[in-house]
Order: structure tokens, then sequence, then C-alpha cells
């Protein structure tokens, strides 16, 4: 198997973070089981090319191919990851516990990740491509998502020391990997102690770690 991805991507890194996790890295796995990475250079627009809409028709990564069946979405990724590979304890075998995780990686997809988008690309990425100053009103849209769905998180960690079921799931890397850009985007995580610790936690997985830049 094949990822292509970007390491400043949020969304490619919450699927290298599964792979890594569910040890498939690992060189001397057999092709069919390994995940090879192979870098996606977007600063030159090797996401425009047509070889790669070939793979995802909107341009965007991560794109995993297992032998010619291209499956773009991180989230879709790292279900389907985590479905190949017996053993495995990042996605629940049973209805409810499986749902739950299923639930917060909806969350994450339509709650999180847009609130973080909107911050990185008008305080990173726009500089990065020359595009101007942030757009205030953006900032302020940005900061007013990002609070109401950390505080939401917040309320419903509690005592919890991972987000669902008592360890770890796809839905702690799902949510974690969009908090990468906490420093450069200036992300407003405050009056969250759970999720500050929750984070801490992800943070110490050598998962995180092999994939911080």
């Amino acid at each position: 198997m094949r990822l292509y991805h970007h390491p400043m991507s949020s969304n490619s890194r919450r699927a290298v973070m599964t792979a890594a996790h569910l040890g498939l890295l690992d060189e001397t796995l057999p092709e069919d089981r390994r995940v090879d990475l192979v870098l996606v250079d977007l600063s030159k627009g090797a996401q425009r090319k047509p070889e790669f809409l070939a793979m995802n028709v909107s341009g965007k990564v991560p794109v995993l191919d297992d032998g010619g069946f291209f499956l773009p979405e991180s989230h879709a990724i790292m279900q389907y990851l985590a479905l190949k590979t017996p053993g495995q304890t990042l996605y629940p075998t049973e209805l409810r516990p499986r749902a739950e995780v299923d639930r917060w990686l909806f969350w994450s997809a339509h709650q999180l990740s847009p609130a973080v988008g909107i911050l990185n690309w008008e305080r990173v990425v726009k500089g990065f491509l020359g595009q101007g100053a942030p757009e205030p009103v953006l900032e302020k849209k940005g900061e007013g998502m990002f609070v109401e769905a950390t505080r939401a998180l917040e309320a419903h960690l509690g005592k919890r020391e991972w987000v669902t079921q008592d360890r770890l799931t796809l839905a702690d890397l799902a949510i974690a990997a969009p908090l990468m850009s906490l420093e450069s985007a200036r992300l407003p995580l405050v009056d969250c102690p759970r999720v500050v610790a929750w984070f801490d936690r992800v943070k110490a997985l050598d998962a995180w770690k092999r994939t911080s830049l």
C-alpha cells in the first residue's frame, strides 16, 4: 500500500499516525500489508498533476493506494487501515463502541477541523504563499468555531483519559491531528484543562512523535 501525504497537512498526519500506531510502516512487512509513504510536493503543485488527480479528483492529500484501489479522505483511510489490521484495538468491533468512535470522527471532520482550517489558512498558509495579511473577520469566525468545539470536547472528556472507551482509539488520533497547528496558528485553546491533559497524552505517543515536523 502507498499513502500519498504531506507532513504539513493535518489530514495527512491523522492517516500517517494511524499507520504508524498499527505498525504498518514496518519495512519488513509484506507489500500488501505494509504502508509506504509517498511525499506529494504541494508547494510545486504535484496535487494538481493528472496522475494525482486520477487518484483523487479533489486534488488533496492524503490518498491511499491499495493495489489500485484509491481511497481519499483521511478519516476513511484511518478506518480502512484499522479494518485491514488483525487484532487492532483502535477501531472497536462491537456495534455501539464503534458507532461512538464514528461519532467523533464525524465531529472531527465537521466541527473541529473546519475551525482549525480557517485559522491555519489565515495565520499560516496565506503568509507562506504570499497572499496577504489575515482577514480579521475570518479570524474571528474561526476563533469562535474553535472555542465552541473545544468547549464541547472539554465537557465530554470529564474524567475520561481518552475520547471514547477506556483506551486510545481512532477518535483520539483524528481529533489531535489538527491541533498540530496549536502554536503556529495561535489556536485559542483556553479554559480547557481536560483537553490540554488529553492532548499531552496523545503527544506522548510514539505515533505522534514519529510524525512530528
